[in-house]
């Protein structure tokens, strides 16, 4: 009987350390001196992160501690979408940060498409916002693996259920 093995391609990140990482940003806000005045507040939601602050500069500022912090978390910064400067009140501005999570049908094709035409033994099959691959060798699901790790697609991928 011959086996087979898969694993899922998902695109997804650790709840805990957004929360982690976003209050490590609002800490570090409130302890420098360029950002200490400015009454800057960052706030997550369920799937964003809203940012109001007092100029664009500011928010510059902002984003880079932000990108900082999640590194730092091994966070890929791939699923941060910045969103459009809006002016609020008092001469502020407000930005959404949305946090992309699943693998979007465009992304699902394009992953199945680069598998089906690199690697003939190997079948992949889009489930929802996940893409599970299934093939006879465990060799051929590392070569794959590999492989997307190298292509650069616009969301972060993670690899799960390897068995």
């Amino acid at each position: 009987m011959a086996s087979t093995y898969s694993f899922d391609i998902v695109s997804d990140f650790d709840r805990q350390e957004i929360v982690n990482t976003v209050d490590q940003v609002t800490r570090d806000i409130k302890g420098r001196y360029d950002l200490k005045d400015t009454q800057t507040t960052v706030e997550l939601a369920e799937d964003k992160i809203t940012v109001s602050t007092d100029s664009e500069f500011t928010l510059e500022s902002v984003h880079t501690i932000l990108r900082e912090k999640a590194a730092k978390r091994n966070l890929s910064q791939k699923i941060f979408e910045f969103g459009k400067v809006e002016s609020a009140s008092g001469n502020r501005v407000r930005q959404e940060i949305t946090l992309k999570k699943g693998i979007s049908q465009e992304v699902a094709k394009l992953i199945t498409k680069l598998i089906r035409d690199e690697f003939k033994k190997v079948q992949a099959a889009i489930q929802g916002d996940a893409v599970r691959v299934t093939a006879k060798s465990k060799d051929d699901l590392q070569v794959i693996i590999q492989r997307l790790k190298q292509e650069d697609l616009p969301v972060a991928l993670q690899f799960t259920n390897y068995r």
